[in-house]
């Protein structure tokens, strides 16, 4: 794997890109037929986090739904071809009797049971309950509330509760809205702190690294133009990471420069939760020092660690949650997701202390959107930055992609005993098994590991194994990029760069998800012969090196 002559160059241009751009070119060294493949059948991308299983009963039932709908829609407007909106009289009852001709598949008994859900824990008006499910399917509206439809973001509400408040959520509702993936919330979101001066350019951020790279570069783009301050989850014990934040790097958040905190919990990368004990010393911090400091979580991957609790639960004064539902039910391509901001919060507060010239000028931008656009929320001002404002009466998430979320939201909250979950989660754990058996390691047990992904970082691992100088030697003959340039030409595995997540130089990141289990056992010992490939060039150090 050493970087010389022309691969050096090669090396040099490739540092330029984000990981998840640098994956095409490890794509295509992994593809080329012509490199020796070491035995590989096959291709094994591990790069990308795109799960291979999907949830099929809340599909199934999304489907179901459709042929009501479109019952529906010809009651009213019969012609060929053409039928009309959704009545809601008597929709509920036309619905159950539907349902009852459909029989017990899995689709009909989630959507029975949905709608019986809805009446009995959420108070539901029956009729304009199946009205919202139907016209939603058909897509024949605008979405109103643009911000979310009013049952949607009910069960949504109640399905974070359950599965990122771990049951147990704070007093008061969190604000809803959905968006189209993780990604547009957070497009979303850092458009509509700097718009309403909450962020500026030159303030300061602070990144709970290593971190999503897009995270990373957006704080750093001219945009935004913002500072970053890296709170690292650098803590270290046994002689492998743990990938948790030690005190002195959560003690950076009480300057008050630090504006705010963005981090992924569980992390990407490294797929742990935050401890408990450091949520109590972050919660002891804001609560005595830094009122004032606004958290933006990302907790996609919460479902996979058992009992999470987001801090969106334990500080929702001050928090931002973003979450996605395109790991927990492999729906990437729905591009599904949600922001979570108490109706009590910081951000808000921030707002109405700018200067009186500066909420004057915000008045203007928002005042053809309300009669009292000082009153507006944040998150309701987000739903017009996600439209540049002009166009926010037609703003808001498709119907079709906000029914499916409700259906997602409501199979896991009438998912007795959490069977689905607990099946994602064994899925992932026994290839994390599969991996360890490949790289002829013992991973300790870890309550708090999600196991989306694993860091492995054989910088620290040559030197838990060989000592300093062998990592020395890397570092003066070596570049991080070559073990992943490595395994894609010789072994045709893809791996990201730990790199570029601002974590450990020599770690690569492995996605558990998106590989047939028994790929798994494959990838590590090629990842152990290219570190023995190093070993051996280090031990015969003095030689000319192989190019």
């Amino acid at each position: 794997m050493a970087t010389t002559g022309s691969r050096r160059e090669e090396v040099r241009r490739l540092h330029q890109l984000s990981p998840f751009e640098l994956k095409d070119e490890l794509i295509r060294l992994a593809s080329d037929d012509s490199r020796d493949k070491a035995g590989t059948e096959k291709m094994l991308n591990a790069g990308r986090g795109n799960p291979n299983w999907v949830a099929t009963t809340p599909r199934e039932a999304f489907f179901l739904l459709g042929q009501f709908a479109l019952g529906e829609s010809k009651r009213v407007w019969d012609e060929p071809d053409l039928g009309g909106m959704p009545k809601a009289p008597g929709s509920a009852a036309r619905l159950r009797a539907f349902l009852d001709q459909a029989g017990d598949s899995p689709g009909a008994q989630l959507l029975r049971r949905g709608l019986d859900y809805g009446v009995r824990e959420l108070h539901f008006q029956d009729d304009a309950f199946v009205l919202e499910l139907t016209d939603a399917i058909i897509g024949d509206n605008y979405p109103v509330p643009d911000r979310m439809l009013p049952h949607a973001e009910r069960v949504v509400h109640r399905y974070l509760e359950q599965e990122l408040c771990d049951g147990r959520p704070p007093d008061g509702r969190y604000d809803l809205f959905a968006v189209e993936g993780g990604t547009a919330a957070m497009c979303y979101i850092f458009q509509s702190l700097m718009a309403n001066r909450v962020l500026r350019p030159g303030d300061t951020v602070a990144l709970g690294t290593p971190i999503f790279t897009p995270y990373l570069e957006m704080a750093r783009l001219q945009d935004f133009a913002l500072e970053t301050v890296d709170v690292a989850q650098s803590e270290i014990a046994g002689g492998r990471h743990v990938w948790q934040y030690p005190d002195a790097e959560l003690d950076k958040l009480a300057d008050p420069r630090i504006r705010a905190f963005f981090l992924v919990n569980p992390s990407n990368p490294a797929s742990f939760a935050m401890r408990q004990e450091s949520i109590d010393r972050l919660v002891t911090l804001v609560k005595t020092r830094r009122p004032d400091l606004i958290i933006l979580t990302d907790d996609v991957y919460g479902t996979f660690v058992p009992h999470f609790r987001s801090l969106a639960a334990e500080l929702p004064r001050n928090t931002l949650l973003v979450y996605s539902y395109s790991k927990s039910f492999g729906c990437t391509g729905w591009r599904l997701g949600v922001i979570a901001l108490h109706e009590d919060n910081v951000i808000d507060d921030a707002i109405a202390r700018l200067p009186a010239a500066e909420r004057r000028e915000l008045a203007e931008r928002y005042g053809s959107l309300t009669v009292s656009p000082e009153r507006m929320k944040f998150i309701d001002r987000m739903v017009a930055e996600s439209r540049a404002v002009a166009l926010n009466h037609t703003a808001g998430l498709s119907l079709p992609q906000q029914l499916q979320m409700t259906l997602f939201s409501l199979f896991s909250l009438l998912d007795e005993g959490g069977g689905y979950k607990q099946r994602c989660q064994r899925i992932i754990h026994t290839r994390l098994q599969k991996l360890a058996e490949g790289l002829r390691v013992d991973l300790p047990e870890d309550s708090l590991r999600a196991g989306y992904y694993v860091d492995l970082d054989l910088g620290l691992f040559g030197e838990q194994t060989l000592g300093k100088e062998f990592v020395e030697y890397l570092q003066e003959h070596h570049d991080p990029l070559d073990i992943v340039l490595a395994l894609a030409r010789n072994y045709g595995t893809v791996l990201l760069n730990g790199s570029g997540f601002n974590g450990p130089p020599w770690a690569a990141r492995v996605s558990l998800a998106n590989l047939e289990t028994k790929d798994y056992e494959k990838i590590g010992p090629h990842q152990r012969e290219v570190f023995a490939t190093a070993v051996r060039r280090w031990q015969g150090a003095g030689k000319p090196e192989e190019a």
